[in-house]
């Protein structure tokens, strides 16, 4: 017999989903040209099949009736249609008593292309929580990761989501702009969140690996990976220029220095923690090279 859920290759989720039930609704993802990510390299987006996914629903709820959170994936949910997403999760809502929430990744180009009516419809339907992939404030940075979108739009994406009733979590990622570009990328990311005002931020640290080797040669000349005590400082730079209430969190297992804190009440604590461990390279704070993990 299938499992259910039922996957088809890798599935990426944000730490604060560890417990929660996942289903694909879509395969890969909408826009795939990031070049600091392809995790979804090899895997074409495509729709999943609404027969497919009401099924594996109604499976699932058979299996896990106690179900209080559910993360739809792949890595872009809100591509889909309002006729789509309204009946996935009024469905889910019928089916799992227990829900509390409901949350999924989104593209700023996807939260951009709907209608404001049309999000409230899904807000509505149960969709609680998008996140969005900010990856950094700064033009140029966005313009060499080929993200495809404007900082201006990034920001307008998560302005619209939040007045259709959704809460939002925007993701940037430290040490994308290489020493050249560290501190634009820090001091224009805090400018953008500050302008968003995402419910919560979260980060992570630029990390290497196989799927996406080449990332230096699209960064150009002159780029390389910072270093822990740059990185750090970044983060402390970027928490200085983020001016909105928010959850910062620095806890995804790429990180050297776990951080979390709500701005702008607990800013002078992280800055103080972050000046800490820059005074002891050897903090036991730290976390070692061999636990960091994308």
């Amino acid at each position: 017999m299938r499992e259910v859920p039922c996957y088809v290759g890798a599935v990426f989720r944000p730490p604060s989903e560890a417990r929660s039930l996942i289903f694909q609704v879509t395969f890969g993802c909408s826009s795939d040209t990031c070049t600091f990510c392809r995790v979804y390299a090899g895997k074409p987006f495509a729709k999943r099949s609404e027969g497919e996914v009401l099924e594996e629903f109604e499976r699932a709820a058979r299996i896990y009736p106690g179900t209080r959170r559910i993360f739809l994936a792949d890595g872009d949910a809100m591509v889909l249609s309002r006729r789509i997403l309204v009946g996935y999760l009024s469905r889910l809502r019928g089916l799992f008593p227990r829900l509390e929430r409901v949350t999924a990744y989104a593209t700023p180009q996807n939260i951009k292309r709907k209608k404001l009516d049309d999000l409230r419809a899904i807000r509505e339907a149960g969709l609680d929580m998008v996140y969005v992939g900010m990856e950094s404030g700064s033009r140029e940075i966005l313009r060499r990761v080929r993200k495809g979108v404007e900082p201006e739009e990034i920001v307008e994406s998560l302005v619209k989501a939040r007045q259709a009733g959704l809460a939002t979590s925007a993701t940037v990622i430290l040490g994308l702009g290489g020493p050249d570009l560290s501190e634009e990328h820090a001091r224009e990311t805090g400018r953008a969140l500050t302008a968003s005002e995402p419910d919560y931020v979260g980060a992570l640290t630029l990390m290497l690996a196989e799927h996406n080797a080449d990332f230096p040669d699209c960064m150009g000349p002159g780029w390389r990976e910072l270093e822990i005590g740059e990185v750090l400082r970044e983060a402390r730079l970027m928490i200085e220029h983020i001016g909105c209430a928010c959850t910062f969190r620095a806890n995804h297992a790429s990180n050297w220095l776990a951080l979390k804190g709500r701005l702008p009440g607990d800013r002078p604590r992280l800055l103080a923690f972050i000046d800490e461990v820059l005074a002891d390279p050897d903090s036991p704070h730290l976390r070692p090279d061999f636990y960091r993990a994308l």
